[in-house]
């Protein structure tokens, strides 16, 4: 009988816990996604993205969810299984969430057409899902009582192919924010060969500043009689190969680069790898 209690008590702490982290998600999605959700370039996305381009978006940014639920996710996942539950979960935070909003302030009305609206909440729901599982991270508190939720032994191993995962999490984060702006393309027209040379290398050092230099909480320490090019070579350089190949693609999904010749091109993606690496730099730090 004292068994049954126990397991009856076990699955309901279960549950609520699953039910904060739902709580959190929906705090995360909003937290996270309002900057595009109240951005103009954001709602005609909507209008006017390529599908083809906007499925694949919607399709990578599953299996992402599923690495991201696996690791934050809103409880602590033992299988794939379970961290693509979360996944799902999160994705359809981040529709309903956006879809919501979007309502609230107007942008969506009832004599839109279905393809609109579709397409300007499919957009949003990319960022907003994300932002869902960033919450659990972010916006949980530890508990003293509770050993199973938060508590720093219970993060998981973290091997390089997990580092990068998580700097490319970062750098699409920042990267969706800001690639469907007219900025990208206003500042790599002003700036010349050399500027982007001088942005390129301050990308490349605060990059490692943020992570082994400067002391920020969740900070990296290289182990004793490690040189100090090795943390360099081997993460904040393929960390800023990661925001470059991250930008590469947010420009070309919202169409940025479409238009523009070979040598724009590449300084429009070196103005969004600025961005794109500190949000890589962070998600280190903070994931």
């Amino acid at each position: 009988m004292a068994a049954v209690d126990h397991n009856q008590r076990h699955d309901r702490e279960r549950v609520n816990r699953f039910l904060v982290g739902i709580a959190r998600g929906v705090a995360g999605a909003l937290l996270f996604s309002i900057p595009m959700l109240m951005t103009m370039e954001m709602w005609f996305l909507g209008f006017y993205m390529e599908r083809e381009r906007l499925l694949l978006l919607l399709v990578l940014n599953l299996p992402l969810l599923i690495g991201l639920s696996h690791r934050i996710g809103f409880e602590h996942t033992a299988t794939w299984r379970e961290s693509a539950r979360d996944a799902i979960v999160a994705y359809g935070m981040g529709v309903l969430a956006s879809a919501l909003i979007l309502v609230l302030l107007g942008v969506i009305t009832v004599d839109m057409a279905p393809r609109e609206w579709v397409g300007m909440v499919a957009v949003q729901a990319v960022p907003a899902s994300i932002g869902a599982l960033l919450g659990r991270s972010q916006l949980s508190m530890r508990d003293e009582e509770d050993g199973e939720e938060d508590e720093p032994g219970d993060a998981p191993e973290t091997s390089y192919a997990t580092e990068l995962f998580m700097m490319a999490v970062g750098a699409l984060f920042l990267s969706l924010n800001l690639a469907p702006t007219e900025e990208m393309i206003l500042l790599a027209h002003k700036m010349t060969a050399w500027h982007a040379l001088a942005l390129l290398t301050l990308s490349i050092f605060l990059m490692h500043g943020f992570v082994y230099a400067l002391a920020f909480r969740g900070s990296h320490s290289l182990e004793e009689g490690t040189p100090g090019w090795h943390a360099f070579i081997r993460f904040t350089l393929p960390g800023y190969v990661v925001a470059l190949a991250v930008s590469l693609y947010a420009l070309w999904t919202f169409g940025r680069l479409d238009d523009l010749g070979s040598a724009q091109a590449i300084l429009t993606v070196v103005v969004l790898s600025f961005p794109a690496a500190i949000g890589a730099a962070a998600a280190r730090l903070i994931l």
